[in-house]
């Protein structure tokens, strides 16, 4: 990058300077207590992120049966929305009061009450009570979390190898209805999500809990990416839409968990990888630029902070939850019993998503944008320009009317890094006011005269310039 001209860097935005954005993170686990939201709240606002993911706690909620207490969840709630933040909710986990097997489990994680009627009942009761709560605050609802996954859809006494999966996606289709159903009667307004799939690719279970009839009762399929790499990434999400749309073409999808780690020590999702700061800085950016480009309702990163995973911890043994993951945008230490604590500190990730929020902020969507990529020699690798076959290309138009081409060389993010040169002919854009953009930081720079050729008739080239396999972006002023 030091041939080219540092012109300062992208303004940056607030959340609550940020009218709308398709950009979202997750501030989840807090009803297992596992960090203090009072240190994170203005760090994640200046990020300039909109949507919040944060879960409901059903068993920290009703400790006494049919009373509930949602006072720990408001103070959340109105944090966010005085900081300019949309907090949207999982329903999710079971409660001790009613199921047994959530006795035993840490946070009553992946206790579904699908044993008894009492139970599916008072879960039903608990909902109600709060969308009502909560009407005004919180608009849109999403049912479970990732119900595909042997953890968070767990029976009394099965044993792994012995899981019915097709069974638990009809289990998981007759509640999340039953749930939907609910959600609407007591916010006719309210938006209402299935799924939280946690395996994207898993179409023949998301095709059995949707068969039962859940599809009438939705407007989003909400869905996790956790893959270390992004080549099929936007495959993916095409193929569940394809499924969603024949069910009904109305629903739409919305990415709520994504993330990658910042230590290869970490448990939970791709653990013992060889992750660093710099590759999830990498990570975050190529994953939430291809799900807006594949045109996802919104996308969500994981996660905010630090914390441990807390998905399989029995009660009563510390060890079990005592299971720390490095997703986090923040990073913390941890005391005896696994809280985040100490300084909140950000992570390069962390200017990385304020860089991706301030540049894709409002209605920031798809565009066509006319290129051809040539291979040039280029005396700064020795040899020639980035090829054709190994660069990926997304084209935006932004909320001002201004278009950007955000480009990257498509190296493996885990074992390969990358820094040649590439060349672009673009036509019919404005080419009087051009830069380029370093999302890893949202640094500006102007490209000095060789690099730019005036192709006539709207064309221009841009020769033989930078390309990492971290994000660039082209911006036509």
């Amino acid at each position: 990058m030091e041939r080219l001209i540092r012109q300062g860097k992208l303004p940056y935005f607030s959340s609550s300077e940020i009218e709308f954005s398709r950009l979202g993170i997750g501030f989840e686990k807090l009803d297992r207590d596992v960090f203090d939201p009072n240190k994170a709240y203005d760090k994640v606002s200046k990020i300039g992120v909109k949507k919040i993911r944060i879960q409901s706690g059903w068993m920290k909620t009703e400790k006494v049966k049919g009373v509930y207490d949602f006072s720990w969840l408001d103070t959340i709630v109105d944090n966010l929305i005085s900081r300019g933040m949309q907090p949207w909710l999982c329903l999710c986990y079971g409660n001790p009061l009613y199921t047994k097997l959530a006795e035993s489990v840490f946070g009553a994680v992946g206790c579904p009450p699908v044993e008894s009627r009492e139970e599916t009942d008072a879960w039903l009761r608990y909902v109600e009570a709060t969308v009502k709560h909560f009407k005004g605050k919180i608009s849109l609802y999403e049912i479970w979390n990732e119900p595909d996954c042997m953890y968070s859809w767990k029976h009394f006494g099965e044993a792994k190898e012995n899981i019915d999966r097709e069974r638990n996606a009809c289990e998981y289709g007759i509640l999340a209805s039953e749930t939907a159903q609910i959600i609407r009667k007591a916010d006719a307004e309210a938006k209402i999500a299935a799924f939280g799939l946690g395996h994207i690719a898993n179409l023949k279970w998301v095709n059995d809990a949707l068969s039962t009839g859940l599809y009438k009762y939705i407007d989003y399929v909400t869905f996790h990416v956790y893959s270390s790499t992004d080549a099929r990434r936007g495959r993916k999400i095409a193929s569940l839409r394809d499924l969603v749309n024949s069910y009904n073409p109305n629903i739409k999808l919305i990415q709520g968990e994504s993330g990658a780690q910042t230590r290869s020590d970490g448990h939970g999702a791709m653990k013992g990888f060889a992750w660093s700061r710099e590759k999830q800085t990498k990570y975050l950016l190529r994953t939430l630029i291809c799900d807006l480009h594949e045109g996802v309702e919104f996308t969500s990163y994981f996660s905010t902070m630090d914390m441990i995973e807390a998905l399989t911890g029995k009660v009563g043994n510390k060890a079990s939850y005592l299971d720390y993951g490095y997703f986090g945008v923040i990073s913390a230490e941890f005391d005896e019993d696994g809280r985040a604590t100490g300084d909140y500190t950000e992570k390069p990730s962390y200017y990385a998503l304020s860089a991706l929020s301030s540049l894709l902020k409002g209605n920031a969507c798809a565009e066509a944008i006319p290129y051809a990529i040539e291979d040039l020699p280029s005396r700064r690798v020795n040899g020639n320009d980035c090829s054709d076959r190994d660069i990926q290309v997304y084209n935006f138009k932004l909320d001002d009317g201004s278009k950007a081409m955000i480009y990257w060389k498509k190296a493996d993010i885990l074992t390969e890094t990358y820094e040649g040169t590439a060349t672009f002919c673009v036509y019919g854009q404005k080419n009087d006011n051009i830069q380029i953009c370093d999302l890893k930081d949202g640094t500006l720079y102007d490209l000095p005269e060789g690099m730019v050729e005036d192709l006539g008739n709207g064309g221009v080239r841009f020769k033989n310039i930078p390309i990492t396999d971290s994000p660039l972006a082209i911006l036509f002023k």
